[in-house]
């Protein structure tokens, strides 16, 4: 499955089993700009080693979390300690609260220095988010495939370019059923960073 509707808002692009919606212009270009400068020059950005069949290996992009103090995040075998908010990161994380009617708080970010960097197949399914997380995920840079499918048929794979200044919301019971991913490209030679603000209970 592959849905070429991504500028409707109002569409839900998973067919059963939960909640997917993505804004195509959340934001403006000059502001998307604006935010990535930011995000590369004012982020402590960590290569974090991770665990994968009993060989410890860096992940392949950068990491970082911040957020509200005293809760700390763990998921796939990695322990983060949130930063302090930025003031550029409460911008965003109140501009994405208004248009998700949520409440976010943490950021984990993401950079993807070019076309190798990815993210492989999971769920964000940590018990810290409880059973129906939403999570928002907005993206600055380069434009990225991101990949959604469900988790048990392995199939209904959705297909999304996540553009600059774009948001992508998963919500009610998404992250029980369906996985998702970012794969290597080759025709990617620029960074890209997503925020992803989700709330640890």
């Amino acid at each position: 499955m592959q849905s070429d509707l991504f500028h409707d808002s109002k569409k839900n692009l998973l067919p059963y089993d939960g909640l997917t919606k993505y804004y195509g212009k959340f934001l403006s270009k000059e502001a998307s700009d604006r935010f990535l400068k930011l995000l590369l020059n004012g982020i402590e950005w960590k290569q974090e080693p991770i665990k994968i069949f009993g060989k410890t290996l860096l992940q392949p992009r950068l990491t970082a979390l911040y957020g509200d103090q005293g809760k700390i995040y763990k998921y796939s075998g990695i322990q983060m300690i949130p930063v302090q908010w930025t003031d550029f990161l409460l911008e965003i994380k109140e501009k994405v609260e208004k248009l998700t009617n949520s409440d976010f708080t943490h950021v984990l970010l993401n950079q993807y220095r070019n076309g190798e960097d990815s993210m492989g197949w999971h769920r964000d399914n940590e018990l810290s988010l409880g059973k129906k997380p939403t999570i928002a995920s907005v993206s600055f840079g380069a434009v990225r495939e991101f990949q959604i499918r469900h988790y048990k048929e392995k199939t209904n794979k959705i297909k999304i370019p996540l553009e600059h200044g774009s948001l992508l919301l998963m919500g009610d019971v998404s992250q029980q059923y369906w996985e998702h991913q970012l794969p290597k490209s080759k025709k990617v030679n620029s960074i890209r960073i997503n925020l992803t603000f989700r709330k640890i209970v």
